[in-house]
């Protein structure tokens, strides 16, 4: 190694550590987070260490130095985004939820609809299956109508009713 690439070198490492804060900031700046500024600039230390001098001497040291730290920065986003070490993994598969129900929710879910098959059964027949016909069968309060012989006006009514009577006898409301 020649004395010019060792001096380009060591002075460029002196710069670094002479410019640190002001470099740290910038690539703070620039990179939108401290920690990996530092990571780079470290990264920059080290790579100025092992690597192997051109003989041509850097015109711009400063800019040479931001340039190198923003590049091994996005080397590093890069190889992280990559690959996860198994811990993540873990933690990441943890936070994911399962979307199928578990055993008690299963049977909380079914003594639910028990419950609401029981509220609806409990109806005056008539006013049950005009719920169930408008809420079940999908039908509009004009079908329903025709359907029951009624007017549209009494289908809303039923239908009223059948909820003030759901909602009074829920165990959640009641």
């Amino acid at each position: 190694m020649s004395d010019s690439s060792r001096s380009s070198r060591s002075s460029l490492r002196e710069l670094l550590a002479q410019r640190y804060d002001d470099l740290k900031r910038r690539l703070t700046w620039r990179l939108g987070s401290a920690e990996l500024a530092s990571d780079a600039l470290h990264d920059t230390w080290v790579h100025l260490e092992d690597r192997k001098e051109q003989g041509d001497p850097v015109k711009s040291p400063a800019a040479y130095l931001m340039r190198m730290a923003t590049n091994l920065a996005l080397d590093r986003l890069q190889r992280e985004r990559r690959y996860m070490s198994a811990e993540e993994m873990e933690t990441l598969m943890a936070e994911i939820a399962d979307p199928a129900p578990g055993p008690a929710q299963t049977v909380a879910a079914r003594d639910e609809v028990e419950a609401v098959a029981r509220l609806i059964e409990s109806m005056p027949p008539r006013r049950r299956a005009i719920f169930l016909a408008v809420r079940v069968d999908e039908l509009s309060n004009q079908e329903a109508a025709v359907r029951f012989g009624v007017s549209p006006r009494l289908i809303g009514l039923e239908l009223k009713r059948a909820h003030e009577y759901c909602m009074a006898h829920s165990p959640k409301h009641g």
